[in-house]
C-alpha cells in the first residue's frame, strides 16, 4: 500500500510541474454543507451528481467504488461517506491521462515526480479512524495528488497538508486553485505548504487530528508536540516497509505530563509505506528513520 514509489515516474507528467490553467467559468454547483448526496441506489446518486454538473461515468465509478468501502469496513460512518461521495478523485487523476479513467481503482497510481495517488480502502479507513468533525483543524503529512485534503476538505474547514517535493506541491495547489474555479469551492478550506513534513506546521498548530502518509519508525516528536490532547494521530510506524498503520491518541494529564495510547488500524496486518523524506535546504536527502 505504498502512496510513494521513488522509481522513474512518468516522464511528462513529471515535466509539468504546474498546471498553468486560465480561469473558468463554474461548471459545478457551489459547495455547502447541505450537500448531501444520496445512498439509497446507484441511480439516485447518479442522477444527483449529474445535476450538480458531475459526469455520470465517474459518478457510477465512485459509487461503485463506495459499495466496495462499505463492504470490506473501511468507511463506516455517515460523515466519511458523504465525504467520499462528494471527492471528485477523477478531477485529481487527471494530471496524468494515462490513469484518468481509473481514478476509482482499488490500485495505487503513478502521477508523476516517484509518487502515487493513494489508492481508496487506505485513504477511507485512515480518514474514517481519525474521525474529523466539522471545525476541527487536521493536518496532513504529504499532500501528493490532492486527493487526500479534498476528502478532508468535506469534513471540516481547517485542512492543512504538507509536501516535500516542492514542484509537485506548486502542481497540486495549481489543480486545487483551478478546481475551486470549476466550482468545487470546498478546496477554499485547504492551506497548502511546501515543507519537511517531520517538523509539522508549528504556526498553524495545535491540531486536532494529523494524518500521515509516509511510514517511519517512531512517532515524530514534533508532530506530537502539536497534537492537541485528546487528538489523534494515524501514521505508519515500522521499520522500512513493514509499517502497521497506527492509531495514536494523545492524553496530557493536570500535571502536564503527556501519555499515547497506541491502536493497530488494521489488526497487525504488515503495510509497507515508503521511508519519511527528509529536506536539507533544498534537497530532499535520506529518511527521518532512527
Amino acid at each position: 500500500m505504498k502512496r510513494r514509489t521513488f522509481v522513474s515516474g512518468s516522464v511528462a507528467v513529471a515535466a509539468a510541474s504546474v498546471l498553468a490553467a486560465p480561469a473558468i467559468a463554474a461548471t459545478i454547483k457551489p459547495y455547502s454543507w447541505d450537500l448531501n448526496p444520496p445512498t439509497d441506489t446507484r441511480d439516485n446518486f447518479i442522477a444527483w451528481g449529474k445535476a450538480r454538473g458531475e459526469d455520470p461515468v465517474f459518478l457510477g465509478q465512485r459509487w461503485d467504488r463506495f459499495q466496495a468501502l462499505l463492504r470490506n469496513k473501511d468507511i463506516w460512518d455517515a460523515k466519511t461517506s458523504r465525504a467520499f461521495l462528494l471527492t471528485p478523485r477523477e478531477e485529481f487523476a487527471s494530471i496524468n491521462p494515462a490513469i484518468h479513467k481509473r481514478a476509482y481503482e482499488h490500485n495505487f497510481l503513478d502521477i508523476g515526480y516517484g509518487v502515487t495517488m493513494s489508492g481508496p480502502h487506505i485513504q477511507g479507513r485512515m480518514t474514517n479512524v481519525i474521525d474529523v468533525n466539522r471545525g476541527e483543524k487536521v493536518l496532513e503529512i504529504g499532500t501528493g495528488s490532492g486527493v487526500q485534503s479534498a476528502y478532508l476538505a468535506n469534513l471540516t474547514e481547517n485542512t492543512y497538508t504538507i509536501e516535500i517535493i516542492a514542484p509537485l506541491a506548486q502542481r497540486t495547489r495549481a489543480l486545487y486553485d483551478k478546481l475551486i474555479d470549476k466550482g468545487y469551492t470546498e478546496f477554499k478550506h485547504i492551506k497548502t505548504k511546501h515543507a519537511d513534513g517531520y517538523y509539522g506546521w508549528e504556526e498553524a498548530a495545535p491540531f486536532d487530528k494529523i494524518i500521515v502518509t509516509t511510514g517511519i519508525d517512531h512517532v515524530p516528536p514534533p508532530l506530537l508536540k502539536q497534537l492537541k490532547s485528546g487528538g489523534v494521530m494515524v501514521i505508519p510506524v515500522g521499520p522500512p516497509g513493514a509499517q502497521r498503520v497506527l492509531k495514536v491518541t494523545k492524553t496530557q494529564g493536570a500535571d502536564g505530563s503527556i501519555t499515547t495510547s497506541r491502536e493497530d488500524i488494521y489488526g497487525g496486518k504488515i503495510v509497507p509505506f515508503v521511508p519519511f523524506t527528509k529536506l536539507e535546504g533544498d534537497k530532499i536527502v535520506g529518511t527521518h528513520n532512527r
